[in-house]
Formats: C-alpha cells, sequence, structure tokens
C-alpha cells in the first residue's frame, strides 16, 4: 500500500492541471453518451410508453456497460496504478458486501422515516397482508412484466449509478479529493436529468415557466440525491448500496409534505419527518464506518491526501 501510495503522489505532482482537465471532459463523455443514447431512436410516442422503454433498455445497457472502458482509458492515459482491480474502484467486488446491501439501505429508510409511517397509516392492508403480498411470486411476475416499474427500480439505479458514480468517482477523486468529487460528480448527473425538458416541451405537458421550474427542482434534487449516493460509495466502496438506495428512494417519490401537513395524524406523522432526520445525520457516519466495508475502500486509494471520509 505504502510504495503504491509513494507512486501515486509521484504521478499526481508531474501534471496534476492535466488529469483534472482528462477527468473532467472523461466523466462530461460518460454523461453525454449515457443521455444521447436514449434519443438514437426516432419515435413520436412518449417516454413511458413500453416500446420507448424496451428500446432505451438496448441502447442504455449497451453504454453502461461499455462505460468501464472509460476508467481504464483514463487510468491508461494518467497512467494512474492502484493495488484495486478496474472492478474493485467500480465497487464491484466481495468484501463487506453484507454490510453494503444493508446499512446504506437502513439509513436511507430512517430518513424516509415520515414518509414510511404515513404510507403504513394510509395503507389498507395490515402487516401480515402486505408480508404475504410479498412473498406472493405473481406479484413479482406483474412488477417484472411492467416497464416503467422494470426502469424505475432495476435499469435506472443499476446504470445510473454505475455511469455517474461507480465510473466518475474513480477519475474525479484522484484530482478533486473525496470531499469535492462527492459535490462535483452529482452536477453531471443533474444536468443529465435535464433532457426531460425536451419530453415535456415536445409534448406540450404543461406551461413553459412550470417545465423551467419544475427542471431546476428536478436538478437540484437529483444533485442533492447524487451526492448522498457519492458519499455512500466513498464510505463503503461498493455499488449495491447506492444502487439499492436509489431504487428505494424512487419507489417512495419525492415526500409529500403539503399532504402530511393536511394528514388527520399530522402531528405524529410530522414528529416523524423530524426524528427521521435528525436519527439520518445521528447515524450517517457510524452505518457507513469504513471498517465495516473494509478499509480503506478501493477508490479511496486513489486520493494522495487523508480524508476523514476514507477513514475511520
Amino acid at each position: 500500500m505504502a510504495e503504491e501510495e509513494v507512486i501515486f503522489t509521484e504521478q499526481m505532482k508531474g501534471a496534476p492541471g492535466e488529469m483534472c482537465w482528462l477527468s473532467v471532459l472523461s466523466c462530461l463523455l460518460l454523461a453525454c453518451c449515457y443521455v444521447g443514447s436514449l434519443y438514437v431512436w426516432r419515435s413520436d410516442l412518449p417516454r413511458d410508453h413500453p416500446a420507448v422503454i424496451k428500446r432505451r433498455f438496448t441502447s442504455v445497457l449497451v453504454v453502461s456497460g461499455l462505460s468501464p472502458l472509460f476508467v481504464w482509458a483514463w487510468r491508461e492515459f494518467t497512467a494512474v496504478r492502484t493495488i484495486s482491480p478496474l472492478l474493485g474502484l467500480l465497487g464491484i467486488r466481495l468484501e463487506g458486501f453484507i454490510p453494503a446491501i444493508v446499512l446504506p439501505l437502513l439509513l436511507t429508510m430512517v430518513l424516509f422515516l415520515g414518509p414510511l409511517m404515513q404510507l403504513a397509516m394510509d395503507c389498507p392492508w395490515s402487516f401480515t397482508d402486505g408480508i404475504r403480498v410479498v412473498l406472493d411470486p405473481c406479484f413479482w411476475t406483474l412488477c417484472l412484466s411492467d416497464m416503467r416499474w422494470l426502469r424505475n427500480q432495476v435499469v435506472a439505479p443499476l446504470t445510473e449509478e454505475l455511469v455517474f458514480r461507480a465510473c466518475m468517482l474513480p477519475m474525479l477523486v484522484p484530482c478533486a479529493g473525496p470531499f469535492t468529487a462527492i459535490f462535483t460528480c452529482p452536477l453531471f448527473f443533474g444536468v443529465a436529468h435535464f433532457h426531460h425538458v425536451i419530453e415535456l416541451l415536445r409534448f406540450r405537458q404543461g406551461t413553459l415557466s412550470g417545465i423551467f421550474l419544475s427542471a431546476v427542482f428536478q436538478f437540484s434534487y437529483t444533485a442533492v440525491f447524487g451526492a448522498y449516493t457519492a458519499f455512500i460509495f466513498i464510505r463503503t466502496g461498493h455499488l449495491m448500496g447506492p444502487v439499492l438506495c436509489h431504487s428505494f428512494c424512487n419507489y417512495m417519490g419525492f415526500p409529500a409534505i403539503s399532504t402530511a401537513l393536511e394528514h388527520p395524524q399530522r402531528l405524529v406523522i410530522l414528529s416523524s419527518y423530524l426524528f427521521g432526520v435528525l436519527l439520518f445525520f445521528m447515524l450517517l457516519f457510524p452505518l457507513t464506518e469504513p471498517s465495516y466495508y473494509g478499509a480503506p475502500t478501493p477508490v479511496c486509494t486513489l486520493t494522495s491526501s487523508p480524508s476523514c471520509l476514507c477513514f475511520s
């Protein structure tokens, strides 16, 4: 480890500016390829039509499958060498796998304690009924046959986290450091979601000002969410944690605070909102303790200076 860090530090001293430009351009090109793959198919149908979703599955899976080549090419051009193999840098590894699929998801559920409480109160099913439905194979058959469900819960979380976190962070951390990379990486993710504006304008789904405000809100929300999953990726060094958190957040959607304010049990629900947020910040670092996942995580070996994000 020490020898690798010395080699890396010497490389960083050579031309850090060139490395950073190459890293940013690589991330920008990767983001453009991902978004561009959604529009290689000419169609007059809306984005939620099953035929459109199936075609986009094909193109986005191809781009996502090729995205590790960007990291490989970046590593070859910059001559950066690390102990971890390429798959390890991308968060695909076995060490600490079980904690990586349990603890980040648990942390995210704590943050959504208020919406979960509201959902439980309004759900007509009992807890036993819910368990019975989840264990029913017919339920999962219906889900897997629903193109929108597959997109929102499986394909989008997996491909977006692979491209915008697992592939971009290893290229940004060496020149920006873990802390700055956490807030830089989501900018590519947020800007990539502006392509939804094209379809809203194309199908005239709202006024111009409404579409613009919706785009600004979506950019802000996705940027904050991207920073959170980037934090999880750096702390855990695993891809699966961010993917599961992404899928869960897609299912929950943005918290309906206005509905909570009008709920008959609003005091209980609002208290759950507040308690969930406070508990989330209390558990943010303890549940993402790098020692649970094999510290230092592979992406942290790419930084030349120590960071509190990478160590206990």
